[in-house]
């Protein structure tokens, strides 16, 4: 298997993304809350802070790193919510068909119907603003493509010898969807939950953003990009480093998403000199 330059400039992105909020704890200079000096108040990027300061004079850069924690667990426990629900409803539909397919399709086109930020803000409406809520909304959002992909898989996989094979050896219906089809569909779920990563952290911001997400003080690119709006002439730095980490993170998981894609697809290849 040969992956191509997206997959390791993703690679590299994500690597970067995860290594900052692990190892925030110890390479920040500042704590992201509590060290707070109004004498510091917008000060632009030097030797003490490489990123400036906020309007409350907080290191941009400390924040920036600590902000990448919220926004990698946000991303990852999005994904495994989506990837549960939508494996579950998608590979079952597939596999026993009849009405139960039929009302997996149905709430699936209703799930797609729905633009999926505008579902977010209903949910948290609902729970409350916070990361707990922001977790349980990103987590039943997107699980519509992850369903239609795992049906999809499962009608193409369960014609295959090895599963009826297992079917004439008495095996019962879950055991045969959990060891036998769903092994074998895991490359457009591993692609699909990659890509997903980016769009949580998008979300998140963007929740953040509009003041339904991570609450302040706590950093959250998101809600940093709020708290800028007002300096955006006088210290456009506190503006710049979120947008810039939260773009780099989206790009990074679109680029590992589509390396992965083009390299476990064998079509992808075939078409490849």
């Amino acid at each position: 298997m040969r992956f191509g330059f997206n997959f390791w400039l993703g690679a590299g992105l994500t690597v970067l993304v995860i290594l900052a909020g692990i190892l925030a704890p110890w390479i920040a200079p500042f704590d992201p809350v509590l060290d707070a000096d109004l004498m510091s108040s917008e000060l632009p990027p030097d030797a003490t802070f490489w990123f400036g300061t906020d309007a409350q004079g907080r290191d941009v850069y400390t924040r920036i790193l600590y902000g990448a924690q919220i926004s990698l667990t946000v991303g990852i426990v999005s994904q495994v919510i989506n990837s549960m629900i939508g494996i579950t409803l998608g590979m079952t539909a597939g596999y026993w068909g009849g009405w139960w397919d039929d009302l997996v399709n149905g709430l699936t086109n209703v799930m797609l119907a729905i633009p999926s930020l505008i579902f977010a803000l209903a949910v948290m409406a609902v729970l409350g603003p916070g990361l707990p809520s922001l977790l349980i909304a990103l987590g039943l959002t997107n699980w519509s493509w992850t369903c239609r992909i795992a049906r999809s898989s499962t009608l193409s996989l369960k014609s295959q010898g090895y599963v009826q094979a297992a079917q004439t050896l008495g095996y019962g219906d879950l055991r045969i969807m959990f060891t036998q089809i769903l092994p074998n569909m895991m490359g457009p779920i591993l692609v699909m939950a990659t890509l997903g990563m980016g769009s949580a952290v998008l979300s998140e911001a963007a929740l953040s953003f509009l003041g339904l997400g991570i609450q302040p003080p706590f950093p959250s690119w998101g809600s940093m990009l709020t708290d800028a709006r007002q300096l955006i002439q006088l210290a456009p730095w506190v503006a710049i480093f979120p947008g810039l980490a939260i773009f780099l993170s989206v790009l990074g998981f679109n680029l590992l998403g589509d390396g992965l894609r083009d390299s476990l697809d064998p079509h992808m290849r075939t078409r490849k000199p």
